[in-house]
């Protein structure tokens, strides 16, 4: 029995010294390839939304998980209440009962987040949460989307969302940083300029 012994403890230290470095390659690659953050709809309590934001964001802290779970929102606007001539600044819920998560999903970060006090699930098709798109982050406006486009001054664009849509302008200054486009459209007979998100318009060939 203790020739047996002797025998498995340098090769149970060697299998551990090859599970630890297969582990420490598979963690390295995947900080090289830097596993995309996406950002996923999680339904909560109603009235729970901040405290399952806090809950998660202790969790993921505490556990070091910040490579998986980047970010939770959950979103507000400020509306003014006028009452008996008072004006009072309100911040509500826009999405009261959700709460916006930025993660890279793998088996451990769905656990987290869906076994979190409050929550009830991911928004998706059955058990599998289903990513937003980048036009529903825009709009949402979780995120500031950079969006690359081949437009030029002088480019004649289609607009295909929003109050103008349909219409078709020429081009006459772009801003890249506000991700913004001003063209002139012809509207009642005159051409009008008009503000437009890259998003907002299609250039025609």
């Amino acid at each position: 029995m203790s020739e047996f012994k002797t025998y498995e403890e340098p090769v149970e230290e060697q299998e551990n010294t090859e599970a630890d470095k297969a582990r420490d390659d598979a963690q390295a690659l995947r900080q090289e390839e830097g596993p995309r953050a996406e950002w996923y709809v999680v339904h909560t309590y109603s009235g729970h939304e901040n405290k399952v934001k806090a809950n998660i964001e202790k969790i993921v802290e505490n556990r070091n998980m910040q490579d998986l779970i980047v970010n939770i929102v959950v979103p507000t606007e400020e509306t003014i209440e006028v009452k008996n001539g008072q004006r009072k600044l309100k911040t509500r819920k826009i999405f009261p009962g959700y709460v916006i998560v930025k993660m890279v999903m793998t088996d451990e970060s769905w656990y987290l987040v869906r076994n979190t006090q409050g929550v009830t699930g991911f928004v998706g098709h059955g058990t599998k949460p289903i990513p937003l798109s980048q036009d529903e982050v825009r709009k949402m406006g979780i995120e500031k989307v950079h969006v690359e486009i081949d437009v030029e001054e002088g480019d004649m664009v289609r607009v295909i969302s929003g109050p103008f849509e349909s219409f078709i302008g020429t081009v006459e200054e772009i801003n890249m940083e506000k991700q913004t486009l001003k063209a002139k459209i012809s509207m009642f007979g005159r051409e009008t300029p008009v503000e437009l998100e890259f998003m907002q318009i299609e250039k025609l060939s």
